[in-house]
Formats: C-alpha cells, structure tokens, sequence
C-alpha cells in the first residue's frame, strides 16, 4: 500500500473552531495538484422520478350427470417442491477478530452484486462522521439536481468534480457544497438515494456529514446499478471518476480486491476534541470473480496508519465472509 500522510496543517476549516464536543475545525485536505486525466462529460439529464426508491408479485366442480356421460372431475396440480432460501450471510470468525481491533466504533456493509447477498457488521445505528467519502454524495446530489433542471453540468462544475473526486481536493468540495444548497440539497437528495440515517454537516462543515455503513452502501448501489434514481451517464461519470482517483489514495476497500478493477474513495479526519481518528473507505471491487460494494467506517483511531490498516483488514474480512473464502 503506498499511502500519503496529510499533516495536520491541511484541515479545511470554513467557518472556524465549533463548540460541541467532539466537533472538528475541518477536514483533511487532500492535494489540489491537477488530475493525470480529467474527462469532460456532457451528463444529459434524464428525468428523474419524484422517488425511484419509495417503499419499495378447488378443483372444478363436476359437470351435472346426464343418462349419456359423467363429467371427469378437474385434475389438482400437484404442488412444486418449496425453494430452500440460501442461508443469510453471517460475520465469520476472520470478519469477527478484524472489527475486535478497532479501537472505537467500526462498521461494515458488503454487497455481492453477483449473487445479491449482502452483509452489514458492527455498530449498528452509529453515526459516523464522513470525512472525504461525502464528496461521493455531493457529485451524486449535483448530478441528480441536474437532471431535475434538464441540464448538463458545466466545464466548471466538471473541473471542480473532477479535483474533489481524483485528488480529494477540499476547495472544489466546499464550492459544489455550496452549489448544491450544503446540508439542505444533500438532505433532500439523500431522501430519495433511499439513505435513511445520513445527515449533511450543518454550518459548511461538510466532513461532518453523520452516515452509517448501511447508507454508505444505499449510495453505492444508487451509482454503481441500474437500480438507480441517477440516470446511466450520471452514474457512468461518477464510476470514472472513482476508477481514477490518485494512487496514494486507493488504499481501504480495494484491499479486498482479487482482480480487476477497483473504484474507491476514502476519507481520513483527525478529531480535535480527543485527537483520534476518523478512517473511512467506500467503493467496488472485485474479490475471487464476484463484484462486491463494500463500505467500512471508523473512528476512535489512535493514529492515521492504524486506522487505515484496520480498515484495510476488516475490508479483506468482510469480503471473505460474504463469498465463503
């Protein structure tokens, strides 16, 4: 794993120091340098519906005898056998042990796209501060407001997509935060993603978005499947653009890969209050044939390596659990 270290120097603090406990000055801020490649989509707007994702397939009786013929009563199909449903996904010892090491809360989720089964482990309900990984959910909320306005994102909307996707640059971020109406647009949006336990962070402080595992996962299948309120070329952009991210920045999920391509975004966010970590890391990959969505969430992280390397195995865990290896 190659993997940059972001001093403590780069944390995004738009609005200065909050009061709450627990409450950051920023997120970490990612390098703003230009993207190897930077593709310039027109995203034509489908339409999308109001929400794709609102709450949510005798015998006869015998003929009258008459002196010439006697009815033959109707035959009874004899019923099929009943399908045994596939046991549910259970956390194996390997995905138990991983998540004991965490140091704070952890929690995964897991979608096999191959056999649709899914696993979510640990924490349940917990909210987790995003970090980086909400700069997924605000290209998909811009993307979706798009779509409602008929129109096509702009040369610059692109650019500042692109940085804040790529480079986790934290400029272009807090510019579509604003662009897409901050925790209000993201709210709304999210309401029709079919997140259920994501709020956005108050007060520009959009690392400090509250998420679960479980909704991570929600966004995920909003962009990397059909089952979709974000039309095809919206979802096919925001895929490019996580399957380009920076390579010191791919580390977390795509551990778990086996083969093929991996599309991932992380977020890494120091707590000012007790100077722990937050550790995150979103995206697809491919583990033993099998395309997995795989979101892991952390915080209490006694230090930015640790964290990741925890994220890491339990990633590595999850995926096993879930497919058998």
């Amino acid at each position: 794993m190659t993997k940059r270290s972001v001093p403590l120097s780069r944390l995004l603090a738009p609005v200065g120091i909050l009061a709450a406990a627990g409450i950051i000055s920023g997120v970490l801020q990612g390098s703003s340098g230009a993207a190897e490649s930077r593709p310039r989509m027109s995203v034509v707007a489908d339409p999308a519906p109001v929400s794709a994702l609102s709450a949510p397939a005798t015998s006869a009786p015998s003929a009258t005898a008459t002196p010439t013929a006697t009815a033959e009563p109707s035959a009874t199909p004899s019923p099929g056998p009943t399908p045994t449903p596939a046991p549910a996904p259970v956390a194996d010892e390997a995905l138990r042990s991983a998540a004991a090491r965490a140091g704070g809360a952890l929690s995964v989720s897991v979608t096999d796209l191959t056999t649709g089964q899914s696993l979510t482990y640990g924490a349940p309900g917990h909210g987790f501060a995003t970090a980086s990984i909400v700069k997924v959910d605000i290209l998909a909320t811009l993307l979706l407001q798009s779509q409602d306005g008929g129109t096509a994102l702009t040369a610059a909307q692109q650019d500042l997509a692109t940085t804040m996707i790529e480079n986790s640059d934290n400029d272009s971020a807090t510019a579509l935060w604003n662009e897409i109406g901050q925790d209000g647009g993201l709210n709304a949006a999210d309401r029709r993603f079919g997140l259920t336990a994501t709020t956005g962070g108050a007060d520009g402080y959009w690392g400090l978005t509250a998420t679960t595992a479980a909704d991570q996962a929600q966004l995920l299948r909003q962009v990397f499947t059909g089952d979709s309120i974000l039309s095809p070329a919206s979802r096919g952009y925001v895929q490019q653009l996580l399957g380009q991210v920076e390579s010191d920045q791919r580390w977390g999920v795509s551990a778990a890969a086996t083969g093929g391509t991996s599309a991932v975004k992380d977020g890494w966010l120091p707590r000012d209050a007790d100077g722990l970590w937050v550790i995150n890391s979103i995206g697809t990959v491919e583990h033993d044939g099998h395309r997995l969505l795989i979101a892991v969430l952390s915080d209490g992280n006694a230090d930015e390596s640790g964290g990741v390397a925890l994220v890491e195995s339990v990633a590595q865990a999850a995926a096993g659990s879930l497919s058998g290896s």
